[in-house]
């Protein structure tokens, strides 16, 4: 008997050994085929349908005026006077600075004075030329009568000659008396020229207003000494606030001008305020890749201020139907844009062409695809054709 039980004892054993084996074989496979390699990945899905939005285009951009006017003197000088500062509105025609005139008041006397004896000069010459008629007209008689007395031999040939002579003179002297006459007229024009030319610059150098607007900067102060073209103050038409749009260039299709806009700025950014795109600019960022556009307000907020940022979303007029799709829902194999098509438990890979896509995540599906075709949205590893997928509600942590 304890023979029987001892040789029955090893037999057992083996036995609970294989029964334990293969019940942790089960078990491996179990977790591989749920949990490991092997399991089938989950997925969520979506049906593409059919449908439309208005797509939008978003970008940041600063408030700047559309017209800002430096103000500085034409020539070089020495700031006498700054009669506005930062912050203060202003008139068209109003004083804002005053350039020094340095010797321009001595020069204008000089010119006043050498415009006087020009008129004096022009007087003379008038005199002298009035004198020099008469003397002409006595000669022309005198000449005349001589001549006449020659002719009847009463008076020599070389007298007459004489009185001929003497009459050449005077015409000569009246013609001398016109010219000197002219001279001094061309000469008062000069003069009355130079005076303008001086009273012009003493009118640049007082800086004036050149519309109604608002000081935004002093560039220079009393006694600064600037050059010519040089700006002394800065200022602004708050009337032609705008907003300098920039767009990523890869998604600017379809900016133009005229688009309806909902403008954000940094100061108050739960009340956004409608505007409209003013302009498109010609030429576009090489560096930053950033199409610029021009945004207006349709009613000027109080307080706005130059150099603030704004949150700008243009609307798009709205799309035709197209099927519609989830942007997270395409995939990138090489350069061609795809979906993963799912056809029974696993998947296969189905190349789409793109149209519009909105800014809430919908993308138009032109090419590739009918409606209700069920794709992939996120899975929670790496998909490929033929893998098994198990379709679930969502995914913690999902990513395409």
């Amino acid at each position: 008997m304890n023979i029987s039980r001892l040789l029955s004892r090893p037999l057992w054993r083996r036995i609970g050994l294989g029964l334990l084996g293969a019940l942790l074989l089960a078990a491996l496979a179990y977790v591989a085929m749920r949990t490991g390699p092997l399991a089938a990945t989950r997925v969520t899905v979506t049906q593409a349908s059919q449908g439309s939005f208005s797509p939008s285009l978003f970008g940041v951009g600063t408030v700047e005026a559309r017209y800002t006017y430096l103000i500085g003197p034409t020539s070089a000088g020495r700031v006498r006077s700054v009669a506005v500062d930062v912050g203060d509105r202003v008139k068209a025609g109003q004083l804002l600075a005053e350039m020094d005139p340095v010797d321009l008041a001595q020069r204008v006397t000089a010119i006043d004075a050498s415009m006087a004896r020009a008129r004096s000069a022009i007087d003379a010459a008038q005199a002298q030329r009035s004198d020099a008629r008469a003397r002409q007209e006595l000669a022309a008689i005198n000449a005349r009568r001589y001549v006449e007395l020659g002719d009847q031999n009463f008076i020599s040939p070389g007298a007459v000659e004489v009185k001929l002579q003497e009459q050449s003179s005077a015409e000569a002297a009246t013609s001398g008396a016109e010219a000197n006459l002219t001279a001094a007229r061309h000469e008062l024009r000069r003069l009355e020229a130079e005076r303008a030319a001086l009273g012009q610059q003493l009118d640049n150098l007082r800086l004036l207003a050149p519309v109604d607007g608002l000081v935004i900067s002093r560039e220079a102060e009393m006694g600064s000494t600037v050059v010519a073209g040089q700006a002394v103050l800065r200022l602004i038409e708050p009337a032609s606030l705008w907003v300098r749009l920039r767009l990523d260039q890869g998604r600017s299709a379809g900016l133009a001008a005229g688009l309806p806009a909902s403008i954000a700025l940094r100061s108050a950014p739960g009340a956004p305020l409608a505007g409209k795109v003013a302009r498109v600019e010609a030429t576009s960022d090489s560096v930053t890749e950033e199409r610029v556009a021009l945004v207006s307000f349709d009613t000027l907020p109080q307080g706005l201020s130059t150099g603030e940022l704004a949150e700008v979303t243009l609307t798009l007029p709205r799309t035709a139907p197209a099927l519609l799709l989830p942007n997270a829902s395409i995939r990138h194999v090489g350069d061609q844009p795809g979906v993963w098509r799912v056809e029974g438990d696993g998947l296969r890979f189905a190349p789409v062409r793109i149209g519009q896509a909105s800014l809430d995540g919908q993308v138009q599906i032109l090419e590739g695809l009918g409606a209700g075709d069920a794709v992939v949205v996120y899975g929670e590893r790496e998909l490929a054709p033929g893998r098994r997928i198990k379709i679930v509600e969502s995914l913690a942590g999902a990513r395409p």
